[in-house]
């Protein structure tokens, strides 16, 4: 992926009942750091008042040892943010806090709400002020208009105000709420600590980190509540009135390789991908590359399936940061620059079949493929382990606008003939869904197909609240 290009969009957790919430917290956020870069905040609570920490940065620059040691509270939530909705200002960090009729509230989420902007004009012309340029903060006005009993928040009624795409952790005072939209377009999973603490999260790579067991998924459309009581579920529209949307792109890019996302685990698709293209696409090579780590598990079994070597053609720096959260495209050049090098011994007279997940602009490749031409391999055959990417995205993925997308006008010869290599094949639509456990109608692919599960009035735009 050229993952200056596309960015993410955000990483969720919850726990109730250990006495080092807090810090178990932060260790989760640090492990689905990749879902989001831009800022990180966790909201805890004694059972009778909440407290916020959040700041601009990586998990690690906000939050120092002192701070984590200080609370003490057995009740939290957490958040990594990328900016899918409202730029990256301090003001649009998450969980937000307010306090409203139904008293203290945080929220955190992971998606985009494509009515957002409308439910935002309707609330200023009442007289509602916003403080933030964030589609979550429209969900908190929603849920203080409709709180009639603070002894029971009427989430489904809230929620069936939303449109789009949304995992939500809420934190109350004394209990925590998860909520999946009802096309379940984003992961959200709950496990167990060896304590018996309750966790949510967006990836189950946060429970690794903390030693906690996953148990289940969160469905599509159900609200979980988590307090003294236990775990009990309402559900936003009757369970499985609504055909599911899981996007697809999360199994390709996003989601860490040791997660389980949609019931699987993302290493295991990611390798078929590569061996399922691999049938599609054969070529005569001598050495099977990745580039860049992201595409590790699809290169390993395009190897595999084609029986060419897989090996390194670069070596990665992991001090230069994500490229994708440069504000220019210089800077973002230059940041890819300092991540990776060529080993040159490995690539120099050697045909290569070299692996991508996906492309977006096509400049990055470009750069990568003369980055080996100069290192002198012979050949270099480019296979893409996911469809070409066509369409806008409206739920949640950062996409750059649709006309910037190298496959939106440009057919494959011609994208081959601007990246410069031998050959170029892209893994088909019914390759992809055929690496997948569930039936194909139960995934968005609509970034490849432009079939979008739900309809999209108008464009949505990133800045749509500034």
């Amino acid at each position: 992926m050229e993952n200056e290009s596309v960015h993410h969009h955000c990483g969720l957790f919850g726990i109730y009942g250990h006495p080092e919430a807090v810090r178990l917290t932060y260790l989760a956020l640090y492990a689905q750091q990749h879902r989001g870069q831009e800022s990180a905040g966790i909201c805890s609570t004694d059972g009778a008042r909440i407290q916020r920490h959040a700041g601009l940065g990586l998990v690690t620059d906000v939050f120092d040892p002192a701070m984590l040691q200080s609370l003490r509270n057995p009740i939290a939530i957490g958040h990594v943010r990328y900016s899918t909705t409202g730029s990256c200002t301090g003001i649009n960090c998450q969980p937000f806090l307010v306090t409203c009729g139904l008293g203290q509230v945080a929220v955190g989420h992971n998606g985009n709400l494509i009515n957002a902007a409308l439910l935002r004009k309707e609330y200023e012309s009442r007289g509602q002020i916003f403080s933030t340029t964030s589609d979550t903060e429209v969900i908190l006005h929603v849920l203080a208009k409709h709180a009639q009993d603070a002894a029971r928040v009427p989430m489904a009624h809230v929620l069936g105000h939303l449109q789009g795409a949304y995992c939500l952790v809420f934190l109350f005072p004394d209990q925590i709420v998860a909520v999946r939209d009802p096309y379940g377009l984003r992961p959200l999973s709950l496990g167990r600590t060896a304590e018996g603490a309750v966790v949510v999260a967006s990836e189950t790579c946060a429970f690794d980190i903390i030693d906690a067991t996953y148990e289940r998924d969160v469905e599509p459309g159900e609200i979980v509540f988590i307090d003294k009581y236990g775990v009990r579920s309402d559900w936003i529209v009757p369970a499985g009135s609504v055909r599911p949307a899981h996007c697809i792109f999360e199994q390709v890019y996003f989601a860490d390789p040791a997660s389980h996302v949609f019931g699987e685990n993302v290493h295991v698709v990611r390798r078929a991908m590569g061996r399922q293209l691999a049938r599609e696409a054969p070529v005569e090579a001598d050495a099977v590359i990745p580039v860049p780590n992201c595409a590790r598990c699809a290169a390993l079994g395009y190897s595999e399936e084609s029986r060419i070597p897989y090996t390194r053609g670069f070596v990665t720096s992991h001090y230069a940061g994500r490229s994708f959260i440069m504000p220019s495209q210089n800077l973002r050049d230059l940041a890819v620059k300092m991540k990776l090098n060529v080993i040159k011994e490995t690539v120099k007279g050697q045909r290569l079949v070299v692996v991508e997940d996906s492309i977006v602009r096509g400049t990055t490749t470009r750069g990568k493929i003369g980055a080996l031409r100069r290192a002198g391999a012979k050949e270099i055959h480019l296979r893409v382990a996911s469809p070409p990417i066509q369409h806008a995205c409206y739920f949640g993925i950062d996409f750059p606008t649709q006309t910037e997308l190298i496959a939106h006008d440009k057919n494959i010869e011609q994208i081959r003939a601007y990246l410069g290599v031998e050959s170029l094949h892209y893994l088909s639509l019914e390759g992809m869904l055929a690496c997948v456990k569930h039936p194909p109608e139960h995934y968005c692919t609509a970034c490849f197909s432009g079939n979008y599960p739900m309809a999209v009035d108008q464009p949505v735009s990133k800045f749509a609240m500034e």
